[in-house]
């Protein structure tokens, strides 16, 4: 399954909203086969804050583990945000192409 995060809007900036997307999803993730991979894609997102990602992507990362990717992006405020997501959880996000 991928999840476009433009659904969520174009800048993703407050732990609150990331919160709220995360809970608004939930029905959907429970319906997750668990043999399916579970992606994001950041196109269309313009700003992505550490805050939003921490509340929507690290609670799946945990959920899912390995079934849990990424899709590549150039976007500087996404990547910069997972590095910092990594470095304060330490943890590791998988990009796929």
């Amino acid at each position: 399954m991928k999840i476009e995060l433009k659904k969520f809007g174009t800048m993703l900036i407050s732990r609150q909203s990331g919160k709220e997307a995360l809970s608004a999803f939930e029905s959907t993730l429970n319906n997750i086969p668990e043999d399916e991979e579970l992606s994001i894609d950041f196109d269309g997102v313009i700003t992505f804050s550490p805050s939003w990602g921490d509340e929507f992507l690290t609670p799946l990362l945990r959920r899912y583990g390995k079934r849990f990717k990424l899709l590549k992006t150039n976007n500087p405020s996404v990547i910069a945000t997972i590095e910092t997501l990594e470095e304060v959880h330490v943890l590791k996000f998988q990009f796929i192409d």
